[in-house]
């Protein structure tokens, strides 16, 4: 496996970050090709009562790297990378790399 770890921070308007997200960004991620699970997570406070470090955790699996480089350089993958300037302004880190189950 081989996949895509979206960290994003905490935006300023949570609740416009949310809805772009889930209305607008991860339809446009769904459709990638290759991509063969999609979660998303947004972190509860820790058990001290303290803020995580990222509002929202996005992971997509591929079959392999190379499936991974063709549905993000595709149309559909570039469309997705588009449309973070549109609602991740506070940031976001983007991690890559094989997965393994353990």
């Amino acid at each position: 496996m081989f996949q895509l770890t979206a960290l994003y921070n905490h935006p300023e308007d949570a609740a416009a970050f949310d809805r772009h997200y889930d209305t607008v960004h991860a339809p446009l991620a769904k459709k990638i090709p290759g991509v063969q699970r999609f979660t998303v997570s947004r972190p509860a406070p820790g058990p001290d009562g303290a803020q995580p470090p990222y509002h929202l955790v996005a992971v997509l699996e591929f079959p392999d790297a190379a499936a991974f480089q063709s549905g993000m350089g595709g149309t559909e993958g570039q469309a997705a990378v588009a449309d973070l300037d549109n609602f991740a302004g506070a940031g976001v880190t983007l991690l890559t790399g094989p997965s393994n189950q353990v």
